[in-house]
Order: structure tokens, then C-alpha cells, then sequence
């Protein structure tokens, strides 16, 4: 696995595209800065983390062969990933908000960016960006924020976590490529929070009580409302009161 290092840059998923575009890189490439200072989130939205404390890195997976139709798999092996790998440190109360962010109780620990480009032979390339909190103590402002050092009470090696995720997500993506897409949609069915739950949603200002039933394989959020309808929502059309 061909892991490049770098003290700081504006985006590691910037940065792995741009490689990417000019030469040819191997599968599961990987980018890791200790600080980033344009880090992106879901939907242009920023990760901001304190420099040297947590993990910033970006993985390209290529060579994947994806129904268009089906390409939540990839967000669902990707969080189901970390997961388990997270697991292997006894992390507790683990869950996947929808679409992919990894929360520890209620309080978000990291998120997940990625960006696909489909070659004209259907192929997926994909540079995945994941943010973890790790040793970070201290989340002025952002209330609902974790990281492993607060959860578990002692610091963590960054780079041993990193080679844990990176370990589980080449194990997910194999079962990707061998058609065993079931599997990895059953887990992160299992970890989806609030599942089944009755909680607070905000559309377009207005709140409203729904029950998550599920995501669709494209990757939109089931919700029952009060009359027993099921009302499919797409990323950032709707928000989770939690």
C-alpha cells in the first residue's frame, strides 16, 4: 500500500485527484496530512480539526464495477469500514448517521467525503476522504463533536487507526468486487441511528416527527410520517434534530 505523507495542504482529496489526473497511481493510494487547511465535508461544507491531533487522509479505489444506480454501496462499505475497524478498539455506541458520518453516543467522530468519477467502460474512480477524531481534547464551538481520546480516556497512535480503517475498507471493497453487496448493505442497515426511532427532522424550516425505516440502494432516506407514508429524502434535503 503506497501511503504518501505530507505536514499540511489544502485538501488530500484535492491533492490524490489531481495525482490521479496527471499519472498513473496504483489502487488504494493513499494521502495523509497532518493538517489540512481547506478540508472538506459533505455538500462543500468544511472539516475544521486541530493540526497533528487527528487523521486526514484520502484513498483511491478504482476499477470498481458499480450499477450508477448502485453506487451507495461504495458510501455503505466505506462507513461499515470504519466501523469495524473502530470495533477492534472497543469503541463504543457506534452508529452511521445517514449518509455517512460515524457517531459515538450522540456526538459525531468522523466524516466521510467522497468523490466519484465514472469512466466511459462504466468504471468508478473514487478518491475517498475520511476525517477521524483522535487525540483532539478540545471542541470549542462544536458541541457535538468526540474523538477517540475523549471516549476512550487515553491517546491513540493516528497511524496504527489509519492502517485498521485502511485493512477493513480493502476487505470491503473485495466483497464489492465479488458481487456481495448484501452483506455489507445488511451491516450498515444494522448501524444506521435512530433506526426505527421516532425523532425530529427540519425541512425548509419546518419540523416535523418521522420514524427512519431505512436508505435506498441509491442511497435516500426512508421515513415514515405520522399518517404511515413513506417519504424518501435525498442528501441535505432534510436534517436530523438529534
Amino acid at each position: 500500500m503506497n501511503i504518501i505523507k505530507l505536514s499540511a495542504i489544502n485538501s488530500t482529496n484535492d491533492y490524490l485527484k489531481g495525482l490521479s489526473a496527471t499519472r498513473h497511481i496504483d489502487n488504494f493510494t493513499v494521502v495523509m496530512a497532518d493538517h489540512q487547511t481547506e478540508g472538506k465535508g459533505q455538500m462543500g461544507a468544511k472539516w475544521e480539526v486541530q493540526s497533528g491531533k487527528n487523521l486526514t487522509f484520502s484513498v483511491l479505489v478504482k476499477d470498481l464495477l458499480l450499477d450508477v444506480k448502485e453506487i451507495f454501496y461504495l458510501n455503505a462499505a466505506i462507513a461499515v469500514s470504519i466501523i469495524e475497524a473502530l470495533q477492534q478498539f472497543r469503541v463504543p455506541d457506534l452508529a452511521i448517521k445517514w449518509p455517512n458520518d460515524i457517531l459515538a453516543g450522540n456526538k459525531k467522530l468522523s466524516g466521510i467525503l467522497i468523490e466519484n468519477n465514472i469512466r466511459s467502460n462504466g468504471e468508478i474512480h473514487s478518491v475517498i476522504g475520511i476525517g477521524l477524531n483522535v487525540n483532539q481534547i478540545e471542541f470549542e464551538g462544536l458541541p457535538k463533536a468526540t474523538s477517540l481520546a475523549l471516549i476512550m480516556n487515553n491517546e491513540f497512535d493516528k497511524e496504527r487507526v489509519m492502517i485498521t480503517i485502511l485493512e477493513s475498507l480493502k476487505r470491503n471493497i473485495s466483497q464489492l468486487l465479488n458481487k456481495e453487496n448484501e452483506d455489507i448493505w445488511k451491516k450498515y442497515m444494522s448501524k444506521l441511528y435512530k433506526k426505527d426511532i421516532p425523532m425530529t427532522f427540519e425541512k425548509d424550516t419546518q419540523k416535523f416527527m418521522g420514524i427512519i425505516k431505512g436508505v435506498s440502494k441509491s442511497g435516500n432516506l426512508e421515513v415514515q410520517l405520522e399518517d404511515d407514508s413513506i417519504v424518501l429524502f435525498s442528501v441535505k434535503e432534510v436534517q436530523l434534530l438529534y
